[in-house]
């Protein structure tokens, strides 16, 4: 980070300040949940879990929970980190317009951030799938942790979103959750990869970006489309872009303004300097 990267980005957003904030896994790296990519853009680990292949296969549908239920601690004990805060700050201080993340663990709105539109749903909340019951993630950890005392102190390397990287053994005998009000399959309220976001929510995001005057995007590479089609937007109407993100993004070539630096300390610094 060069050491006017601050004040440039102070004065991006003095500039537009209805700037729509697009936020991705970066951000809450800070916060101790892992992110799924490198500086290189490349994914990490294994494939994630299709949204098609969870609703139609038992046996990925326990290999999710039992995986889910040891990674939770992570992710419930997780807390939003400065940059979290010093967004919510700059909305508060009207010096951005909204928040669009692609984030599912809900730490914008627990920094105080009021309009955040979350993409890709959040992991806090589980629906079934047959009769559209919700519950709270927590509880269905207690319901899971009663039914498979053998997993409730397991540890295992956190991974992205909650999940955790357990052995294979440890899924014979685990009983995932099922709906207390009709036996159904439980999902996590969340966009699994090869879903398509709901239309509503689709109409709402670009409206915000079609109501800003610019893009701030922060910790994401943008290799999802969901994510780079905002940035193809803003470009496509000529509205700028600045990005804070370690490493390559998909869209460079559109960026005007680029900080390869932490979030976390970063936009704080600019709140302070937007605030004097």
């Amino acid at each position: 980070m060069s050491s006017d990267s601050a004040p440039a980005l102070a004065d991006f957003l003095a500039r537009h300040p209805h700037t729509l904030v697009l936020t991705g896994a970066g951000l809450s790296t800070a916060s101790g949940i892992p992110d799924y990519r490198g500086p290189d853009g490349v994914r990490r680990g294994r494939a994630p879990i299709q949204g098609p292949e969870f609703r139609r296969s038992t046996a990925v549908q326990q290999r999710y929970w039992a995986r889910s239920m040891v990674g939770w601690a992570t992710m419930s004990q997780a807390r939003p980190n400065p940059g979290h805060v010093a967004l919510a700050a700059l909305e508060l201080g009207q010096r951005i317009g909204s928040v669009l993340t692609q984030n599912v663990d809900g730490l914008h709105q627990r920094a105080g951030s009021l309009s955040v539109l979350e993409l890709h749903g959040n992991i806090r909340t589980v629906r079934c799938l047959a009769c559209d019951a919700t519950f709270s993630r927590a509880f269905i950890q207690t319901v899971m942790s009663e039914a498979n005392p053998s997993l409730v102190d397991a540890l295992a390397q956190p991974a992205p979103d909650g999940d955790a990287h357990i052995e294979p053994d440890a899924l014979e005998e685990f009983h995932a959750p099922f709906c207390l009000h009709c036996g159904g399959t439980l999902t996590p309220d969340v966009i699994f990869f090869g879903d398509n976001i709901p239309a509503a929510r689709t109409i709402d995001a670009v409206s915000r970006m079609e109501a800003a005057d610019a893009l701030l995007v922060v910790g994401s590479s943008l290799m999802v489309y969901s994510g780079f089609r905002f940035a193809r937007m803003a470009a496509a109407s000529g509205k700028p872009i600045a990005a804070i993100n370690f490493g390559i993004t998909r869209a460079d070539d559109l960026i005007d303004l680029k900080v390869e630096a932490s979030a976390e300390i970063i936009l704080p610094r600019v709140a302070t300097l937007l605030q004097e």
